[in-house]
């Protein structure tokens, strides 16, 4: 099934941008980045930036505005059954030139996980300015509950130490 991403949420003040690859059903149903219960994406950057992650979800990634985070996808589209990255295929990448026009405090990319991180280096990453290419990228554990072997704390930490 053919599935297009979410817009940025960010402000143009964002120091770090944090990549996922792209919607799961469970955030296309809602309409949310992360909306898949069993992710722990809302309460990792709850623990971070001391919000409860049952707020709403405007008052969520309005409190990621505040801290300076934006939060996007590698995908702006792509073919994918179910929720799994694994399956991704036919990927057309969001627009990272004009996003970086827009954003040009960005200091750090983060990738939640490993597929984001590949997705980016391979479709994104050739075709960027020197100048944007050369932002330091840190590749995170995956909060997806797909990525269930590592323990919370162990990811919370590793997301603290890159955005605390």
């Amino acid at each position: 099934m053919k599935s297009d991403g979410f817009i940025a949420i960010s402000r143009p003040d964002a120091r770090v941008l944090v990549l996922g690859t792209l919607p799961g059903k469970k955030s296309l149903e809602l309409n949310e980045y992360y909306a898949q219960p069993r992710n722990v994406f809302w309460r990792i950057m709850g623990e971070i930036f001391a919000f409860s992650p049952d707020l709403p979800y405007a008052d969520r990634t309005l409190r990621l505005n505040e801290n300076r985070i934006a939060l996007w996808d590698v995908c702006a589209s792509a073919y994918r059954p179910g929720s799994l990255d694994a399956k991704l295929s036919n990927v057309v990448a969001n627009d990272f030139s004009a996003f970086f026009d827009e954003h040009k405090a960005i200091k750090l990319i983060c990738f939640n996980g490993a597929k984001a991180d590949k997705l980016y280096r391979s479709r994104v990453l050739p075709g960027l300015p020197l100048p944007i290419a050369q932002i330091p990228t840190q590749r995170l554990p995956s909060t997806s509950p797909a990525h269930a072997a590592m323990p919370f704390d162990e990811k919370l930490s590793r997301w603290r130490t890159a955005l605390g």
